[in-house]
């Protein structure tokens, strides 16, 4: 995967950041979603790089990044302070503005940057997504069967790390086969998958992710709703795709959801389940650089 990229640890604030950095052009940074590393991107990064310089880290507390030591607020993990990483190894690779697009957890650090340091970020970019504060205070029953795992991994440690520890690698790929159109794990790489094993296996990043999903339940969702509370909005364009049978196109349209958190929005839904990058990477491909692209 990423011939032609180099690899670097990069410091984040505080936590140690890895990355894969290849292609020429204006910056674009490539945010991964749980529970997977930046290899989620592996399937279209060579082409992107034909027109961007990618960076594509893996989140702290994911992949070969570093796991910080968690405190009770949950601060260590939000979205607000994995933005300020990605923000660090922005500004030590010299790119003071850039773009940016992220999956699922790497979305919400995507957002959450757009909030936080708007001079920075030129365009973003949402997949498969709608706000944190939107999931929590629409979750009825029929959602909260399709997204049990919000309210279960942010459980207090140790409870669902001890639970998930029994076979984590069963668990990885119930999950993601779970999410996806056909019910399967056919359209990711067998290195993806291998990648994603070998990280989730270990159970230091079982609880990483845990405490991503602690901070979803309680920092997160306060700064959304400070955010929307004090009519803050987005100024940068939004481009947000979603898969066609996937849980946010369940619900009201991720359009109408996001124009009420971005001055600027577009996008459209994608023939994938959620993991539109691996399901469905050729289409996911030419909305993105058509977005990035433009003027």
């Amino acid at each position: 995967m990423f011939n032609g990229f180099s690899e670097r640890i990069i410091p984040g604030e505080g936590a140690e950041i890895f990355c894969r950095i290849g292609g020429d052009g204006p910056p674009l940074l490539l945010l991964h979603g749980y529970p997977e590393t930046g290899a989620m991107w592996a399937g279209i990064a060579g082409r992107l790089a034909a027109r961007f310089s990618l960076v594509v880290p893996d989140l702290r507390g994911y992949g070969r990044s570093s796991v910080p030591a968690n405190d009770a607020e949950n601060r260590a993990f939000s979205k607000r302070q994995m933005g300020r990483d990605m923000a660090a190894v922005m500004t030590a690779l010299g790119h003071e503005r850039f773009a940016v697009a992220g999956h699922d957890r790497g979305g919400r650090v995507a957002y959450r940057m757009g909030f936080d340091m708007p001079e920075r970020v030129t365009k973003l970019a949402v997949l498969d997504i709608v706000p944190v504060a939107e999931v929590w205070e629409g979750m009825g029953a029929r959602e909260a069967m399709k997204t049990y795992h919000w309210p279960f991994l942010a459980q207090p440690h140790p409870m669902p790390e001890t639970l998930i520890a029994a076979d984590p690698v069963y668990y990885l790929k119930h999950t993601m086969a779970s999410w996806t159109k056909a019910g399967s794990l056919d359209g990711f790489s067998p290195e993806a998958i291998a990648e994603y094993a070998a990280a989730f296996a270990k159970p230091e990043n079982v609880h990483g992710a845990c405490n991503d999903y602690r901070a979803g339940a309680t920092i997160d969702w306060r700064l959304d709703r400070e955010d929307r509370e004090a009519g803050r909005r987005i100024a940068a364009p939004l481009l947000a795709l979603w898969g066609a049978a996937g849980i946010p196109g369940e619900g009201e349209n991720p359009l109408d959801v996001w124009s009420r958190w971005a001055e600027t929005v577009e996008g459209r839904a994608i023939d994938a389940g959620h993991f539109i990058v691996e399901e469905a990477p050729d289409e996911t491909l030419a909305a993105l650089a058509a977005f990035f692209d433009a003027a």
